[in-house]
């Protein structure tokens, strides 16, 4: 037994990969006993969800107070709010045609079971116990009035993924479908933008400008970029950058309509130093109208909120006090609309397993 004596509830939870499940519980918003991994069996349905049963049971198993809920992240496309997960899933290829996997979990366990896209988790988590908090404790420190209430979080890896909440909920849509992934890609309209923000892409981009054909990670890459591994390192560089100013892109479009802090995490956050640069210069970028005029393309000023100078300026806004109509009265006025991007502190893993438990604890009956 592992599990801490406490008053506080417990939640199973599972990272869901095509190779392995990784089953563990958290409580008090951290971990409270070891994990357990298992080969997830993905080729074959009854292999797959009897390795799921097991899974949670053992976890279960060494625990001293039951569990109140299970909640984790499962590839989609899914009906998460039911459970069902179903569709085009390359690396759980025998779910494709349905499966009511929330139901047969608390059919057999007995508690409720919440289901949620990995990157929704992640923004959650960060919304709830990360990047959100921080940036506003940190505006508190330096006397600022501002306060952020919505978050917009992208995971940078395999996928280009996107979660959003708004005032503490999360956004799951009417379809379970809130994504990013599918926008137009800014260099080639024709082509979805994961294709330009995502492993593949930074492989992509640096094999075509390098002629470099090694079968290089994007850990290489940054390596070739940092000078530390023989390379192309303009192209190695450049490899980066071309994925911040497509990231930067669909950003701006996201952050135009949804208007909250931007934080970043995923295998690719650690390549920021070379990203970073052109995705905010992507969304400090200007557009036309037709009669000429320019404006900013997104109408905050976007600030790098890991920058110290950048962050001063973020919370020093132009605060100004203006008089009531009427009568000697003041209040307080801020014109300056702004928005900063963020890399997560917690990390995508720790972000997607803190907002698993932390939406269950907040979605039990």
């Amino acid at each position: 037994m592992t599990q801490k004596h406490n008053s506080e509830p417990i939640v199973v939870t599972l990272d869901a990969g095509g190779t392995n499940f990784v089953f563990g519980a958290m409580q008090s918003g951290k971990p409270c006993t070891e994990s357990i991994t298992m080969p997830s069996m993905a080729h074959d349905l009854d292999l797959c969800l009897s390795t799921l049963i097991k899974g949670f049971e053992t976890i279960i198993a060494n625990l001293d107070t039951p569990p109140v809920a299970i909640s984790f992240a499962f590839p989609g496309p899914a009906d998460y709010r039911n459970g069902i997960i179903g569709g085009y899933l390359p690396n759980f290829p025998s779910f494709r045609d349905g499966v009511a996997l929330g139901p047969m979990l608390e059919e057999r366990f007995g508690i409720p079971v919440f289901i949620n896209n990995d990157a929704d988790l992640f923004a959650y988590g960060e919304a709830m116990g990360g990047a959100l908090p921080r940036i506003n404790r940190r505006l508190e420190e330096l006397g600022s009035a501002k306060r952020y209430r919505n978050l917009l979080g992208y995971t940078f890896g395999t996928g280009f993924g996107f979660g959003f909440v708004m005032d503490g909920r999360l956004n799951l849509g009417d379809n379970s479908c809130v994504e990013t992934f599918c926008l137009k890609h800014r260099d080639y309209p024709d082509i979805l933008v994961e294709d330009g923000v995502a492993i593949r892409a930074v492989k992509r981009v640096y094999r075509e400008m390098s002629g470099d054909e090694r079968q290089l990670e994007p850990k290489d890459i940054f390596n070739i970029a940092e000078g530390s591994l023989e390379g192309d390192t303009v192209a190695a560089k450049e490899a980066f950058a071309t994925l911040g100013r497509v990231a930067g892109d669909a950003m701006a479009t996201a952050v135009t309509l949804m208007d909250g802090i931007i934080v970043i995490g995923g295998g690719l956050a650690g390549a920021a130093k070379y990203f970073m640069p052109a995705l905010l210069e992507e969304m400090r970028a200007q557009i036309k109208t037709l009669a000429g005029d320019t404006l900013n393309r997104v109408q905050m000023k976007v600030y790098n909120l890991d920058d110290e100078a950048e962050f001063k300026a973020f919370a020093e806004g132009g605060s100004t006090k203006i008089k009531v109509y009427g009568s000697d009265r003041e209040v307080v006025y801020d014109p300056v609309k702004r928005v900063g991007v963020t890399i997560s502190d917690i990390g995508a893993s720790n972000a997607v397993s803190l907002g698993a438990y932390l939406y269950a604890i907040d979605n039990i009956d």
